[in-house]
């Protein structure tokens, strides 16, 4: 090599190692890339039970249910601008206008029974007071707007929440309303789904990638793993009792698992494979991954089971789903509730 190559290959040293110590503070975990998968099956009669109810309010996309400690179910009208109520009992709706431009996408409740949602048009959180009706706005503190996208309470009942197009993740300390937003280190990321383990830490799967990320509570610094294929891409999540993580890959059609000790993968492949466009999840008490089939119309209800490593159940949703976007499990009767596309909260229970 000549001199004049030496002094090349020199310079561009130095500008790489400059440009790796100007990224933003991220860890990256290696990860073994080896995966075990098998075919989702199920077969016979189903054990699950599903009602739906017809939302009164046509076309507004009813999504993103929780209970409160009445029973009482509450929901996001994503289009129709506005959070409802449904009680199981009587079958009776309530609605509550939001700000205009405001189209929820996630509710959560408190233990006061305060409903907090996500303001993902106009670049807030709101918490809703279901007795007066009255509505208090947490601005984020961002120059530019950004979407909050779902909210999940941490074990101190503080909030964190992804924002999709802001490639961001941010954390809401309910009692002085200070928010704090994190970049994601990966550029057109979409940070998604958001789960919190057993440390108090949260895990975000990056629907713009392949890639599970968690964010350090403390020094809010992000450790990426990279899904065993490039083309994955991880939309929801669940933590079992053990702190795997399990996501469902929208692309692919996988239920994925991965497990942080060991940091190994395992996958089990839908039959529908990449037309499966797996979306809403839930886990129960009996650690059992619900998950919904929206590729397929109309949509399917699969329930896997942890400690079996199959999956044990299917059912078909009579209102066709449209698209299943997003599920809840309620403790106190085992139900797991959902919201659709053709207009309706349904209830799923296994017999």
């Amino acid at each position: 090599m000549n001199r004049l190559a030496t002094i090349s290959s020199k310079v561009l040293l130095t500008i790489a190692c400059l440009y790796i110590l100007s990224l933003p503070l991220l860890a990256f975990e290696s990860t073994p890339q080896q995966t075990h998968e098998n075919k989702a099956e199920t077969k016979g009669k189903s054990n699950i039970e599903i009602k739906e109810w017809t939302v009164p309010w046509p076309d507004t996309r009813p999504r993103d249910p929780a209970v409160d400690s009445k029973g009482v179910v509450w929901f996001c009208g994503q289009v129709g601008n506005y959070i409802a109520s449904l009680d199981p009992k009587t079958g009776k709706f309530k609605q509550f206008e939001l700000p205009n431009g405001t189209y929820p996408h996630n509710l959560i409740i408190d233990n006061d029974d305060f409903i907090w949602y996500a303001g993902n048009r106009n670049s807030h959180i709101g918490r809703l007071d279901p007795t007066s009706g009255d509505i208090e706005r947490i601005e984020m503190p961002s120059k530019n707007p950004i979407d909050p996208h779902t909210l999940v309470f941490d074990t101190d009942n503080n909030i964190w929440f992804t924002a999709q197009w802001g490639n961001k993740v941010g954390r809401l300390n309910v009692n002085d309303r200070k928010v704090d937003l994190v970049d994601s280190p990966l550029p057109e990321s979409r940070p998604y789904g958001i789960k919190i383990d057993s440390n108090n830490q949260p895990w975000i799967v990056l629907f713009g990638t392949n890639i599970l990320a968690r964010v350090d509570a403390e020094s809010l610094q992000f450790s990426l793993y990279s899904l065993p294929q490039e083309q994955q891409r991880p939309r929801r999540l669940e933590i079992d009792a053990q702190d795997q993580v399990w996501y469902l890959d929208h692309e692919s059609g996988y239920l994925g698992r991965y497990q942080p000790k060991s940091q190994r993968f395992s996958q089990w492949l839908l039959p529908e494979k990449d037309d499966a466009n797996l979306y809403g999840s839930a886990i129960d008490s009996q650690q059992r991954i619900w998950l919904a089939v929206t590729g397929i119309s109309p949509n399917q209800l699969r329930v896997f089971d942890i400690e079996s490593e199959s999956f044990v159940d299917s059912v078909t949703v009579a209102s066709g789903g449209g698209t299943i976007r997003y599920m809840y499990y309620h403790k106190a009767d085992d139900t797991v509730w959902f919201g659709t596309d053709s207009n309706t909260i349904g209830r799923a229970k296994l017999k």
